[in-house]
């Protein structure tokens, strides 16, 4: 969870996001959740941050508790499948009350909001022989009213209702709803926070995916998501990052500090779907000694690395290379070149804690395997004292001895009185 105090982790992020517009989509539940006081301290602290909201809501939860209370059996509830009359009539008082809720908590922390007639929506029509009646789908969203609402740092509350022409209202669906506002205002960030946890498969939770990865897993194993619920916002998720929208997160927003955390770490608490390259790795440059310094003392610390000073980092740092998460640097290693003897060393690999078991440390040293190939060295070898099967395992090298080490290294390989295992793979056939 991110410790508030570490300003460090948000500040990093702040000059991306400034001025730039984020969707949150809020599920009713989550609104009648006792987080829900917190999640507004968290918009707060965002607005103060010169990001601006928008914030779209459902209400299934509030309308299957107001079924219940009068006794109504609900065609649907949240919007997609068949609304009758008698499912609409309470969808507009549930959609309503959660506003009144919405614009009440921006309120009690000195926020401004306004909700309005924002949607243009038409019927969905019949669907599979069936008339969906007082269903209907987004047709045009009135985005010079939201954009000149959130110009004047105004909050705009966006429920699931549509109106038409002739002055008829149909019911939406909030997470739909929430892709067409993001496209429209050209959002930098969706944020789906529902009442339950992000999706999982095979008991393992879906962190970052491509758009491609995602689609593959709703085509393949979409069975076999859990919990079941998550799966829409998948769907939701996925069109949203298609339709353009950057970075697309689904949370768990009864979690305290849940979208903070999100917004403002590289590891996050839920899925992120992203359209664009999110990791990648490039050559170091001299902003970044700093951080490698320090990547590399965590390892030092941990008996893992040789000690370099900074000044070490700085003489050496067009050897070096970080991988990034979102443009911020949680790992790095280093490709040191002895061009007479056709030989190369991989080293300083280092992956911050947070980040570990998640591919990285074999992504860069292919990435160093491929430049000692560009740069003609026949041979690669890396020293270690804890990751001798992470190499053998994940990198293909062999066990090697000191005597293949090129002469320079040799030197200082006993100098360190480390004993380090060698470990070699030839580049060439």
């Amino acid at each position: 969870m991110l410790r508030l105090t570490d300003l460090r982790e948000i500040l990093r992020y702040i000059p991306q996001f400034r001025d730039r517009t984020f969707v949150i989509a809020i599920d009713g539940a989550v609104v009648a959740d006792d987080n829900f006081p917190n999640l507004l301290l968290d918009i707060t602290l965002l607005r103060s941050l010169r990001i601006r909201v928008v914030l779209v809501h459902g209400a299934g939860f509030q309308v299957r508790q107001l079924a219940a209370k009068e006794g109504i059996r609900l065609s649907n509830s949240d919007g997609t499948g068949i609304t009758d009359n008698s499912a609409l009539q309470i969808g507009i008082t549930a959609a309503n009350r959660v506003t009144h809720q919405l614009l009440q908590g921006l309120a009690d922390n000195d926020l401004r909001g306004a909700s309005g007639n924002f949607l243009v929506a038409h019927p969905a029509g019949i669907l599979g022989g069936i008339d969906h009646q007082w269903t209907g789908k987004v047709e045009r969203i009135d985005t010079v009213m939201l954009k000149d609402l959130v110009e004047h740092e105004i909050i705009p509350v966006i429920p699931p209702l549509g109106f038409d022409g002739e002055g008829r209202t149909f019911r939406l669906n909030s997470d739909a709803v929430a892709v067409e506002v993001a496209r429209a205002l050209e959002a930098v960030k969706l944020v789906y926070l529902s009442a339950h946890k992000p999706p999982k498969l095979d008991g393992r939770m879906l962190r970052t995916l491509t758009i491609d990865e995602a689609t593959n897993i709703l085509k393949k194993n979409r069975g076999d998501l859990r919990p079941s619920e998550a799966v829409s916002k998948l769907d939701h998720a996925l069109k949203a990052a298609r339709a353009g929208v950057p970075r697309v997160h689904v949370i768990d927003g009864t979690t305290p500090e849940g979208l903070l955390t999100e917004v403002f770490s590289n590891e996050g608490v839920g899925t992120l779907i992203h359209a664009n390259e999110y990791r990648s790795i490039r050559k170091a440059q001299k902003k970044d000694i700093r951080v490698i310094h320090a990547l590399i003392q965590r390892g030092v610390e941990a008996d893992e690395l040789l000690k370099r000073s900074r000044t070490d980092v700085e003489r050496t740092i067009d050897d070096y290379f970080v991988f990034e998460v979102d443009k911020n640097p949680v790992a790095c290693g280093a490709l040191h070149q002895y061009p007479n003897e056709k030989k190369a060393e991989v080293a300083s690999i280092y992956v911050d804690p947070r980040h570990e078991n998640s591919g990285i440390g074999a992504k860069l040293i292919k990435f160093a395997e491929e430049q000692a190939r560009s740069l003609g060295s026949e041979t690669l070898y890396c020293l270690s004292t804890q990751a001798i099967n992470f190499f053998v395992q994940k990198g293909g090298f062999q066990l090697g001895t000191p005597d293949d080490l090129p002469s320079d290294r040799r030197e200082i390989y006993d100098r360190s009185g480390r004993k380090s295992q060698v470990l070699i793979k030839r580049l060439t056939s």
